[in-house]
């Protein structure tokens, strides 16, 4: 699967909504980004807790895909997730970058941090478990 190719698969969804961009991706690793915009915030101004989540969990997720034999990518499943919240942003653009801490035979863990591009400041750190179903 090609950046083009899954960027296109989240047409349509909620990462398409939030407006979700994957940059780089392969079975260890996947680089994303999203433009903060008013209808992302929450309604105290600041980046919403769960665009950011959506974020992290879509690279993390898109890294996993990427990890299993290609019969298999869409075989697994979010388990359990993580987000501590360090900092946010009002406006500008948001990145993740995605890597797997344990890449087992039934589950993988990936840790992911969010920081504002502009100054580089974390917003969050991530951290989900992805079940690998059979079939």
């Amino acid at each position: 699967m090609t950046v083009d190719e899954a960027n296109a698969l989240c047409e349509g969804t909620m990462a398409g909504l939030i407006g979700f961009r994957l940059l780089e991706v392969d079975g260890t690793r996947a680089l994303a980004r999203l433009e903060v915009r008013p209808d992302l915030l929450a309604p105290n101004g600041y980046l919403h807790g769960s665009t950011v989540t959506a974020l992290a969990e879509t690279a993390c997720g898109f890294g996993t895909a990427m990890s299993l034999p290609a019969e298999r990518r869409s075989r697994f499943t979010t388990i359990n997730l993580q987000c501590n919240f360090v900092g946010t942003a009002l406006d500008g653009w948001v990145a993740c970058e995605a890597t797997v801490s344990h890449a087992g035979q039934t589950t993988q863990v990936w840790d992911a941090r969010v920081w504002r591009e502009g100054d580089g400041r974390t917003v969050a750190l991530f951290r989900c478990t992805q079940l690998l179903l059979s079939g």
